[in-house]
């Protein structure tokens, strides 16, 4: 099966791509310490003065595990021209197979005969080798039997929701019989290295959607570009986060696909002359990537193993988190308020015994929340960013399109008759209906600006997932031309649920108040493709790097009746979800016993 788009060639004008690699210092301040960690095989910790609120940040970095991508190496379509059509969009499907070994040697072959035939007379072009295998295997898997050098990679599973229509009710904890679904549905994905990557320091701009979209087409659904993009991207980039720049998205060159019943292992070539990336030396670079992929499956452990936290830090701290709630409060019951709901967040930093392994934790994530989104994206030279969100942003089906609002929260009970109780109070509580109605109201707005109609069901019910619960209500729209996908990502994005509102004013509030960057947590988390689009909110998520330890955020609405102690405690629900994968069996460090340990490093 062959699906091909072809355009007439077209000579733009040739820039040169670059992407400069940056090494820079870490450094960590929290409330009146800093700690600062050099680019080292080991991790080298010291306490410095510093002033009282500044701003935390650290930066992961391992000279022995860096995999260089150069310009010669990858090519940044954000250097393209947005408007010129890309010569040729095709997908090859071969013949099926019954492994992935065998998979991978016919990919092999295939590539092999692409250096050997005549390059195609386009000047920029996208093609998909792929290969079905005869058997589900899951993703993640794969992905673990790769190199974790082989950078960049990714992985997104979507979810697959149960709704009991009569009740209005969705329970993500029980697997329901008797839904249909295609026996090509994609249930996840993963991909090492980029046929072509997007990425900027400047914010994701109309110009930087139409780039990505030029590569992707309906007549070839799977080839995606996945990534992210920061919560504001008008605040300072932090060293943790630098890699990302304001948005980070990449076409895989290698991809495993694990479809309903079957799987598929696929490479993509992508060229553009017009930035200096030849169709020759394209698949040059992808031959050297396949040579480093493996095909022997590793399963992924779904347990940790027990392992000491050294040292955990909150920030900000709680008396820091009663003053900034404090705040809020007083400014949200002004008269003529300015603000009526502000999100706040905590960023925790963990640093364990043993080595923090991304792909094991979002395994044991997994296993928590089938039916959350669980995504992983790590650019070259930086951390993983992987999170088990359970709050979609939108979906695009052609014209098509569905968001969902998101707000309060509860813990599930012990038994049948509490959990229900709980259930209950949360949907009888004006506190968290009053912010669950903002969030909603304010999604509604957006959408009927750019949609032809809106329809609200369920208006309010309940979500349940393994460890806790929320206010839902889902809402469905018609785009009048796909070129609105753009506007929809950039007006719901932030929500209030991430966010506040009125947004700018919760915004401002956001970066006056947080001593911390929050990145791409609470931004878009997703994929576009030439049909379909698919994006949540990168919430319930962690910046973490084999080896140097993990920053675990978690968010929480403050609105009329809030109370910072409780909304602590959320917080603490909300990352337990991280945190119980980890025992706290060792006492957290002192200064002059995390001192010690660096002095011993440095001898070593």
């Amino acid at each position: 099966m062959q699906c091909v788009i072809q355009k007439k060639p077209k000579k733009t004008r040739a820039n040169f791509l670059y992407l400069s690699h940056r090494f820079f210092y870490i450094v960590m301040a929290v409330g009146a310490k800093h700690c600062t960690l050099r680019e080292s095989s080991l991790m080298k910790c010291s306490l410095l003065s510093s002033p009282l609120y500044g701003k935390q940040s650290i930066h992961f970095s391992n000279s022995s595990q860096r995999y260089h991508q150069s310009c010669s190496l990858s090519m940044n379509g954000c250097q393209g021209d947005p408007r010129a059509p890309i010569g040729t969009i095709e997908t090859r499907t071969l013949p099926a197979v019954s492994s992935p070994a065998l998979a991978m040697e016919r990919l092999n072959s295939a590539i092999s005969d692409l250096l050997k035939s005549e390059p195609p007379p386009y000047h920029s072009g996208i093609i998909r080798l792929e290969v079905p295998i005869e058997e589900q295997i899951e993703a993640l898997e794969w992905l673990h039997a790769q190199n974790h050098v082989l950078l960049p990679r990714c992985f997104f599973s979507g979810r697959r929701a149960a709704v009991d229509s009569e009740m209005c009710f969705i329970d993500h904890t029980t697997k329901r019989n008797g839904t249909s679904h295609s026996s090509s549905k994609v249930v996840s994905v993963a991909g090492v290295g980029s046929a072509v990557f997007f990425t900027h320091l400047r914010p994701f701009s109309f110009d930087d959607w139409r780039a990505i979209r030029r590569f992707l087409s309906k007549k070839c659904p799977l080839i995606r570009a996945y990534g992210a993009i920061r919560f504001d991207a008008t605040a300072n980039i932090g060293p943790e986060w630098s890699a990302f720049g304001s948005f980070y998205f990449m076409v895989p060159q290698v991809e495993f696909d694990e479809l309903e019943g079957s799987s598929v292992i696929a490479a993509t070539v992508a060229w553009d002359n017009a930035v200096s990336c030849t169709y020759q030396r394209a698949i040059e670079v992808l031959q050297a990537t396949i040579w480093q992929v493996s095909s022997v499956l590793m399963r992924v452990q779904k347990k940790i193993p027990h392992s000491h936290i050294l040292a955990s830090t909150h920030v900000p701290g709680k008396a820091s988190w009663d003053q900034a709630v404090k705040r809020a409060l007083q400014i949200i019951r002004r008269n003529d308020p300015m603000l009526i709901k502000v999100v706040l967040a905590r960023s925790t930093r963990v640093v364990t015994a043993a080595d923090i392994d991304p792909l094991t934790w979002l395994a044991c994530l997994k296993v928590e929340g089938e039916n959350a989104y669980q995504f992983c994206l790590q650019p070259p030279q930086s951390a993983a960013f992987i999170g088990n969100t359970p709050e979609q942003l939108f979906h695009r089906d052609s014209l098509s399109i569905c968001s969902e609002a998101l707000a309060g929260t509860r813990a599930r009970g012990g038994s049948e008759l509490l959990d229900l109780k709980i259930g209950q109070d949360l949907l009888s509580s004006a506190k968290d209906h009053n912010e669950f109605a903002i969030v909603r109201e304010c999604i509604r707005r957006k959408l009927e600006a750019v949609c032809s109609s809106v329809l609200i069901e369920p208006k309010k019910a309940i979500r349940k997932f393994p460890r806790v619960q929320h206010l839902y209500a889902r809402l469905r729209g018609r785009l009048q031309t796909e070129d609105e996908e753009f506007k929809i990502l950039s007006s719901i994005h932030p929500t209030p649920a991430v966010c506040g509102y009125p947004t700018e004013d919760a915004r401002a509030f956001i970066s006056e108040t947080e001593m911390f960057d929050r990145g791409m947590y609470a931004g878009p988390v997703g994929w576009f493709g030439g049909e379909e689009s698919e994006f949540a909110v990168g919430i319930r998520s962690a910046l973490v790097e084999k080896g140097l330890g993990a920053l675990i955020y978690a968010g929480t609405g403050i609105v009329e009746g809030s109370d910072s102690s409780l909304e602590w405690e959320e917080l603490e629900l909300k990352t337990s979800q991280f945190t119980k994968l980890m025992k706290l069996e060792a006492p957290l460090l002192t200064r002059r016993e995390i001192r010690t340990i660096n002095q011993n490093q440095k001898v070593r």
